[in-house]
């Protein structure tokens, strides 16, 4: 009789084991603001299951998570596809970063701690010296949202709810590609000098003009990128259901 203390057990999966719904949504996310994912590509489940290595049911809430932040269109007995970035969204988007990061910028100099200020206007220059350095654009891009992030964290939580959506459904590629082949990439960084101005007077006006600023440039950079491009003026072509010839 074997002896029962000896038969090893078989390897059971944790349910935590895989990543879970937000965490494919996120990398999702990313891939599909670094053009990884084609406009009017389908999202096919099963390979999303394979790649991530999880269940349907997880790929399922990822993809509704991108539907909600409008990256993606689910439709029915068909799946997800990815979404058509068009000139309107992309104004309307910035518009509304623009007046919200505005309001970042305000809130910071009302409400930011002495230390917290402190660490804005120390990743403020950084963020300068790094521009004057000649350093990538998407690095400098994302030093700016770590920034922007730090002011919105003064604001309510229903703003920095509002906030991170629009954050979200923002595709961020676009704005590092569009700094990185502006003719006059630095002028972005003249609204960040008012703005950092702004924010070591702790005068809210200022600073929230510099935020805005810095949107509204983006903006036109990003604008005229996508018309350079031919990009945004058309639709995408759906791919219908497979038919059979007939023979």
């Amino acid at each position: 009789m074997e002896n029962v203390a000896q038969i090893s057990p078989r390897p059971r999966r944790v349910r935590g084991d895989g990543p879970s719904a937000a965490q494919v949504a996120e990398r999702l996310r990313h891939q599909i603001q670094e053009g990884l994912w084609s406009p009017g590509e389908w999202l096919r489940e099963a390979r999303l299951c394979d790649e991530f290595k999880v269940g349907r049911s997880v790929v399922r809430r990822a993809l509704g998570e991108l539907a909600d932040d409008g990256l993606l269109i689910l439709e029915p007995n068909r799946g997800a596809s990815v979404t058509v970035t068009t000139l309107q969204e992309v104004f309307d988007l910035y518009e509304l970063r623009a007046g919200l990061y505005g309001v970042a910028a305000r809130f910071a100099c009302i409400r930011a701690s002495a230390p917290l200020l402190a660490e804005i206007l120390k990743k403020s220059d950084k963020l300068i010296a790094a521009s004057e350095a000649g350093a990538q654009a998407d690095d400098l891009i994302h030093q700016s949202e770590v920034i922007f992030s730090l002011m919105a964290g003064t604001a309510s939580a229903d703003a920095q709810k509002m906030i991170a959506a629009v954050r979200r459904k923002t595709r961020w590629h676009w704005s590092y590609v569009g700094l990185a082949e502006s003719e006059y990439p630095q002028g972005v960084f003249d609204h960040w000098r008012v703005m950092r101005a702004g924010l070591a007077a702790r005068d809210p006006a200022k600073s929230a003009e510099g935020a805005r600023g810095i949107l509204y440039f983006m903006q036109s950079e990003v604008a005229r990128l996508m018309l350079a491009r031919g990009l945004g003026m058309q639709e995408v072509h759906r791919p219908g259901p497979l038919r059979r010839s007939r023979v």
